[in-house]
């Protein structure tokens, strides 16, 4: 193996590294406990919806309805758990429990994604396509659910999944590892991941050697839905509020943890603690720049740059393979 190969296999570990002795210099506020808590409270969102993303971009897809399917999905649980659902016609009322609520707005995620899948295999229509599409009817839906206002004042049971704390640790970070280790275990040692590879690899062959390719596509779209739906539960359960503009650009730090850990855009290579390191690259900088003070707009701009270096370093390492 050359010196550039192995160079390439940590270039996002020295990225982060870099990243944080140049933050650190900038601000004496970065490297303090507190901080260190509050970007991983950030970041477990982003990490729990790049994990979905990852097994997507690993069969050569791509999902950019995650941030809406967030929005539907935390407002849908804000919803029931608030009001519950109200049958005027039948003078019937349906109240939901936490847990009710919360299996609701997963359910909501997993059919958004599977809605997803089953259009882009189905009809063959480009994912790119067939996710816009999800993107604006889940946003859509969204503002028609909550008539364009919050639903706020969801009780401090629901609070604790997204401001709580376990053994010392955030609730969410207890949650995204879980999220972490499950997808691991997945990709590394089953059959069902030995497939999303060979499917991203090389999809006719995959399907000559007998792999159903439209059922495991269906699979991580709503894998990647029902993820999303996570967190727009922890985004609502942090707020104690379901905003119907959440999760709005979303989608973008998703791809961008999922392309900076080194999962190539054309599928079958990449893996799942790559995307984390992604997405901890993602949060710091986005820590960095707000303890900076730098405008919201050049964030804008510093984050798209950073997309961009990273898909021109996959291109020229997939050149050298």
């Amino acid at each position: 193996m050359s010196f550039r190969s192995k160079i390439a296999q940590f270039q996002s570990l020295i990225a982060l590294f870099i990243l944080c002795v140049l933050i650190s210099f900038l601000s004496d506020k970065f490297l303090t406990v507190n901080n260190g808590w509050n970007v991983l409270r950030q970041i477990s969102v982003n990490i729990v919806i790049s994990v979905g993303m990852t097994l997507v971009v690993l069969t050569a897809g791509i999902d950019l309805s995650v941030g809406s399917i967030l929005a539907i999905s935390g407002a849908v649980t804000a919803g029931l758990l608030k009001n519950g659902i109200s049958i005027p016609a039948l003078n019937l009322f349906i109240g939901f429990s936490l847990l009710g609520a919360i299996l609701s707005g997963l359910i909501v995620g997993s059919v958004s994604g599977f809605f997803s899948g089953f259009t882009i295999t189905r009809f063959k229509i480009p994912p790119f396509v067939a996710t816009l599409a999800m993107l604006t009817i889940a946003r859509g839906l969204t503002m028609l659910y909550t008539e364009g206002f919050p639903i706020s004042e969801l009780g401090e049971n629901f609070a604790f999944f997204g401001t709580g704390w376990l053994l010392g640790i955030p609730v969410p970070v207890w949650i995204s590892g879980l999220v972490i280790l499950v997808a691991v275990l997945m990709t590394q040692k089953t059959r069902l991941g030995r497939y999303i590879y060979a499917i991203g690899g090389n999809e006719n062959a995959a399907r000559l050697s007998g792999i159903n390719i439209n059922q495991v596509k269906i699979f991580v779209y709503s894998v990647a839905g029902m993820l999303a739906a996570v967190g727009g539960i922890l985004v609502t359960s942090r707020l104690d509020s379901a905003q119907p503009n959440a999760g709005i650009s979303y989608e973008l730090d998703a791809i961008a943890a999922v392309v900076i850990g080194g999962t190539s855009l054309s599928g079958g290579k990449g893996t799942i603690m790559g995307t984390v390191l992604g997405a901890v690259i993602i949060g710091v900088l986005n820590n960095g720049l707000v303890l900076l003070d730098v405008s919201p707009f050049w964030q804008q701009v510093v984050k798209g740059l950073v997309i961009l270096v990273a898909v021109i370093i996959d291109k020229q390492n997939s050149k050298q393979d």
